[in-house]
């Protein structure tokens, strides 16, 4: 089966213009071709380029406008746009790159230049695609593991949210912070390893039982494996750590304070917060006040004092998410 060669759209009034371009990429990839503005925007609602290359210079509607109606699409603003123009001035090439384009090629164009501009920029989308599609796996990955649980998945959201709140309180930039969101849901992937009879016994455990519940961190590692995803590295960290605790009697290696990676010291807390305040087959949700002064007073023991500070610094942001994603 041959690979689905990239569809690229070329928008030039000019005929000839279409003809150089029809000539120089034909053999790489599927060709559209558009000679207005208009007709542009009419094929891309057909069929979603991968790629615009867009001239600028066009009776009724300009390159800018078209690249600029489709910057305020949320379905479309994410398609590269490459201006194609005889302009070649340093202030129209801004003015293109400030309103979304990602690359400016002059007119009379170089083949080798037009190849190598729309190669760059295509293997730009395939690796968003590849990032977009490892965090969708991790996405439902997550959920799996919320099959063998009693908590729902509305329990994988708010704590996922909290831990966000606490990484950008913390310092984290907002990138860091969206990592440490899409690898929180992980946290209990592992308990897809421990048997039904245990994960789904309505009363309290044995000490064998619980014991054997203690492994699931340990499973979640091995599950995630290794990997050159950051996210799933991540996850994988998220899923070993998040039941240490700061005085070190946690499991399953008993790592104390700052020992324990501060991704899986964060899922605790959100993790723990979350557990408190929602309606479990076993307990009623506890009040926001009774489970905050719960966690105050396991800092140092449970948990890292200056996460518990933070936490309570951001509750009102807490709160929100909480009404957000009821159950």
């Amino acid at each position: 089966m041959h690979p689905t060669k990239q569809n690229v759209l070329v928008v030039d009034d000019e005929p000839t213009n279409l003809k150089v371009l029809n000539n120089i990429l034909k053999d790489m990839y599927k060709l559209t071709f558009a000679k207005s503005g208009q007709e542009a925007l009419r094929l891309i609602e057909k069929d979603k380029p991968d790629l615009i290359l867009l001239d600028v210079m066009m009776p009724e509607m300009t390159g800018y406008e078209v690249c600029e109606t489709l910057k305020q699409s949320s379905l479309y603003k994410s398609i590269p746009v490459i201006f194609v123009t005889a302009l070649n001035d340093a202030v129209d090439e801004a003015k293109g790159l400030n309103i979304g384009a990602v690359d400016y090629i002059s007119k009379p164009v170089t083949p080798a230049v037009v190849k190598a501009r729309v190669k760059t920029h295509l293997s730009l989308v395939d690796a968003e695609e590849l990032r977009r599609t490892r965090l969708q796996v991790i996405q439902r990955l997550g959920r799996a593991s919320e099959y063998k649980d009693n908590e729902t998945g509305m329990h994988v959201m708010r704590m996922s949210h909290y831990a966000k709140v606490v990484a950008l309180a913390y310092g984290y930039s907002e990138e860091q912070a969206d990592n440490l969101f899409n690898a929180a849901p992980m946290h209990d992937i592992g308990k897809i390893g421990i048997p039904d009879a245990i994960m789904l016994k309505p009363g309290k455990l044995t000490d064998e039982e619980f014991a054997e519940m203690k492994k699931h961190p340990e499973i979640g590692a091995e599950i995630l494996g290794d990997s050159d995803s950051e996210l799933i590295e991540l996850a994988k960290v998220v899923s070993m750590t998040h039941h240490e605790k700061w005085d070190g009697t946690g499991y399953p290696n008993q790592l104390k304070g700052e020992e324990i990676p501060l991704e899986g010291r964060i899922v605790a807390l959100a993790d723990v917060f979350d557990a408190l305040t929602s309606v479990r087959p076993y307990k009623d949700a506890w009040s926001i006040e009774k489970a905050l002064d719960f966690i105050t007073s396991q800092k140092y023991k449970h948990f890292d004092p200056q996460l518990v500070d933070l936490f309570i610094s951001k509750i009102d942001d807490i709160i929100k998410i909480k009404e957000q994603w009821k159950d």
